[in-house]
C-alpha cells in the first residue's frame, strides 16, 4: 500500500515538472518572438537611421523622406562610387560639411549614391556625377558653380538667408490672353504644353527650365514657354495637342514639331541651331561636286539672286518646315548655278553619283513662282528625296524609308571602295524591277544592320546571300521563300504581292491553349480575331516583360479583368509587344505599358489612355466612358 502511494506521488511530481517546463517553453518562445519582433523594429530602425561618414551625412531611398522632413536646408551630393571627379572632389566636401556644421544654425550637408539609390536618383533626375542639389523647404535649387569649397558654401549660405527667394521662372507662363501677343512676336521661341499631374512633365520641367535660365543669357536671346493644357483646353485644342509634354517651335507664330532632345543641354543645343538658318549657304563648284562623289544622302540645293529674291523667302520658309529632316542649301553664285545648268529661281534636288541610273534623271528642278506656298517646294523635296533604288539604313529608316508598300533587298551592302562592284552588281538587278513599279519603293539594306529585322521575317537562317521582303500598309510583311535571287524570281514576287497572292508573315507567340481567364492573352496570330473583332469592345494593354510600370499595373489590370468578366461584349486583353506583331499600325507603342480601347464600330480608331493614373477606379471610368456594349449600367457595375 505505502509503494503505490510512493508510486502515486512520483508521477504526480514528473508530470508537475514537465508542465514547469512547458511553461518555461512559452515564456522562453514568447521572449523569443519579443526578441525577434524587436530586432524587426531595430532593422526598421536602422532603415531610416541616418549614418554620417567623415562629417557628411548618408542619404538612402529608405531614410530621405523622414530625414528632410523637418530640415529647413540641406546641402546633398549625388556621387557614384566609380567616379574619379566624385573621389577628387571627397575631402572637399568633407571640409564643407564641417564648415557648415559650425554655421548658426548648423547646415547639414549630406550624400547619396546615386548608382544604388535609384528612386533618389530618378526623384532629382540625376544624369551625371558629382550633383549637387540645395535643397530648402522641399523645394529644389540646382547648384551649376564650379566643384569650389567656397563657391559652394556662398552658394549654401545665400540659400539659406531668411530674404532669399527663388528666381522667377526664365520660361514665360502662356495662357489663352498672352499666347498670340507672346508667340506672334518672337523670331523664334519653344512652348511645352504639359499637364500638372503628368509625370514625364514634371521630369522635364527643371532641365526646361535650366534651358530657359541658359537661352535668355544669350546677346540675343532665344525664349522658352509653357502652357498647362489642362487648363487653357482652346490652346491644346488648336494646336493638336493629344499627349504631354508636347513641344513646339513657333516662328513668327507659325507652329512647327519639335523634335530634339529634352536635356538641358540637347535643348539648348538645338534651340541655338534652329534660331539659325534653315539652309546653308554654299559658295563654291567644289562643295557641290563632293556632295556628289562622297554624299549620302539626296542633295538639296537653291539657286537665287540674293536674300532680296521673292523664291528665295518662299524657299526659306519651306525649309523651316523640313530642317530637322534634310541638310539645305542656297546659293547666289552664278558659277554654281552654270554648274548645274539651271536658272535663278530654281531649286535643284539630286542623288549622290553612287545612286544614278539610266532608269532616272541626274537632276530634278523646280521653279519656284511668287504664287507658290511652301507645302509646294516641301512637296516636291518629299517626292524626289529618294532615288529608284536607294540605301536603307537604320539613320535614315523613318525620314525615307516610312512610305509603304516598300521593298526592300538584304544583302551585303558596302560602298566602300574594295566592296562598291559587288554592292552595285546586286542593286542594278533591284533597278531592273524597280524601274517597272513606281507604285512601290525599293531600298537595298544591310542584312547585319537589319539582322533582327530578317529574323522577324524567318529568313535569319534563310542560307541565301539575298533576301528580300515587301512591308507594306497597316504593318504587314511579306517574306520571299529563299531562292537564289536575281531579277527574275524579285519580278515574280512583287507581281504576287501587287495580285495579292502572298501571306503576310506575323511574328507570334504560340497561341494560348486555355484563354479563359479574366484578362484574354492576345498572341500575333490571333491580334486580329480578338482585338479586331467587330462584335465586340477590346480594352488592350500592350506591354514589356521588363517593364517596371507594367509589373505594378498588372494585378490592377487583372482586377479589372475580373470585375468584366461576365460581360460578354467587352474583352480585357494584353499581349507582349515585344514577342508579337502588332499587325495593324493604328496601335502605335512607343512606350509601356501602351493601353488602347478598341470599340466595336470603329476599329480601325482605337482610343488611347493617357490618363496620368493607371488605378482601378481611372481604368474603369475609361472602359466606361467609350464602351458601346454594356449589358449593364454603369450603377449596376
Amino acid at each position: 500500500m505505502e509503494l503505490k502511494k510512493v508510486s502515486l506521488l512520483l508521477l504526480l511530481l514528473a508530470q508537475l515538472a514537465v508542465t514547469a517546463l512547458a511553461q518555461e517553453d512559452v515564456v522562453e518562445s514568447d521572449g523569443e518572438e519579443e526578441e525577434e519582433e524587436d530586432d524587426d523594429e531595430e532593422e526598421e530602425e536602422d532603415d531610416e537611421s541616418v549614418k554620417e561618414e567623415n562629417g557628411v551625412l548618408v542619404l538612402t531611398d529608405a531614410n530621405y523622406d523622414s530625414f528632410i522632413a523637418d530640415k529647413d536646408i540641406v546641402l546633398i551630393e549625388f556621387y557614384a562610387p566609380w567616379c574619379e571627379h566624385c573621389k577628387r572632389f571627397a575631402p572637399e566636401y568633407e571640409k564643407i560639411a564641417s564648415e557648415l556644421k559650425e554655421n548658426e544654425p548648423p547646415i547639414p550637408v549630406a550624400k547619396v549614391d546615386g548608382t544604388s539609390q535609384t528612386s533618389l536618383g530618378q526623384r532629382f533626375d540625376i544624369g551625371m556625377y558629382p550633383t549637387l542639389k540645395i535643397v530648402k523647404n522641399g523645394q529644389t535649387v540646382h547648384y551649376k558653380g564650379a566643384l569650389d569649397k567656397e563657391e559652394i558654401i556662398s552658394k549654401v549660405k545665400e540659400v539659406a538667408s531668411p530674404d532669399w527667394v527663388p528666381p522667377p521662372d526664365a520660361a514665360i507662363t502662356l495662357t489663352d490672353e498672352n499666347f498670340e501677343d507672346v508667340v506672334n512676336d518672337a523670331d523664334i521661341i519653344l512652348v511645352e504644353f504639359y499637364a500638372p499631374w503628368c509625370g514625364h512633365c514634371k521630369k522635364l520641367a527643371p532641365q526646361y527650365e535650366e534651358a530657359a535660365q541658359e537661352l535668355s543669357k544669350r546677346p540675343v536671346p532665344i525664349p522658352l514657354a509653357k502652357v498647362d493644357a489642362t487648363a487653357e483646353t482652346k490652346l491644346a485644342s488648336k494646336y493638336q495637342v493629344t499627349g504631354y509634354p508636347t513641344l513646339k517651335i513657333f516662328r513668327k507664330g507659325k507652329p512647327f514639331e519639335y523634335n530634339g532632345p529634352r536635356d538641358t543641354n540637347g535643348i539648348i543645343e538645338h534651340m541655338i541651331e534652329q534660331a539659325g538658318p534653315p539652309s546653308k549657304q554654299i559658295q563654291v563648284v567644289k562643295q557641290v561636286q563632293e556632295f556628289l562623289k562622297d554624299g549620302d544622302d539626296v542633295i538639296i540645293v537653291g539657286i537665287f539672286n540674293g536674300e532680296q529674291d521673292p523664291a528665295y523667302t518662299i524657299y526659306q520658309d519651306a525649309c523651316n518646315s523640313i530642317r530637322e529632316d534634310y541638310r539645305l542649301h542656297h546659293t547666289f553664285s552664278s558659277e554654281i548655278q552654270n554648274f548645274l545648268k539651271a536658272s535663278s529661281g530654281q531649286l535643284v534636288v539630286m542623288q549622290p553619283e553612287k545612286f544614278n541610273s539610266p532608269y532616272e534623271p541626274k537632276m530634278r528642278t523646280l521653279t519656284i513662282t511668287d504664287n507658290m506656298s511652301q507645302s509646294d517646294v516641301t512637296d516636291f523635296i518629299t517626292k524626289n528625296n529618294v532615288p529608284l533604288v536607294g540605301h536603307r539604313k537604320q539613320s535614315n529608316d523613318a525620314k525615307r524609308y516610312s512610305k509603304r508598300p516598300l521593298v526592300v533587298v538584304y544583302y551585303g551592302v558596302d560602298f566602300s571602295f574594295d566592296y562598291r562592284v559587288a554592292t552595285q552588281f546586286w542593286r542594278k538587278k533591284v533597278l531592273e524591277v524597280a524601274k517597272d513599279f513606281p507604285e512601290y519603293t525599293f531600298a537595298i539594306a544591310d542584312e547585319e544592320d537589319y539582322s533582327t529585322e530578317l529574323n522577324d521575317l524567318g529568313l535569319g537562317d534563310s542560307g541565301e546571300e539575298v533576301n528580300v521582303a515587301i512591308l507594306d500598309v497597316g504593318g504587314k510583311k511579306y517574306a520571299m521563300e529563299p531562292e537564289e535571287f536575281d531579277s527574275d524570281t524579285l519580278r515574280e514576287f512583287v507581281i504576287a504581292f501587287k495580285k495579292g497572292k502572298l501571306k503576310p508573315v506575323i511574328k507570334s507567340q504560340p497561341i494560348p491553349k486555355s484563354n479563359k481567364g479574366p484578362v484574354k492573352v492576345v498572341v500575333g496570330k490571333t491580334f486580329a480575331e480578338i482585338v479586331m473583332d467587330k462584335k465586340k469592345d477590346v480594352l488592350i494593354e500592350f506591354y514589356a516583360p521588363w517593364c517596371g510600370h507594367c509589373k505594378k499595373l498588372e494585378p490592377v489590370y487583372l482586377e479589372l479583368g475580373k470585375k468584366y468578366k461576365n460581360e460578354e461584349n467587352l474583352i480585357i486583353a494584353k499581349m507582349d509587344a515585344t514577342a508579337n506583331d502588332i499587325p495593324s499600325d493604328k496601335y502605335k507603342t512607343e512606350g509601356f505599358p501602351t493601353i488602347y480601347f478598341a470599340p466595336s464600330n470603329n476599329k480601325d480608331n482605337p482610343i488611347q489612355y493617357d490618363k496620368g493614373e493607371r488605378d482601378l477606379d481611372s481604368l474603369s471610368k475609361f472602359v466606361e466612358e467609350h464602351a458601346t456594349k454594356l449589358s449593364r449600367s454603369k450603377d449596376e457595375l
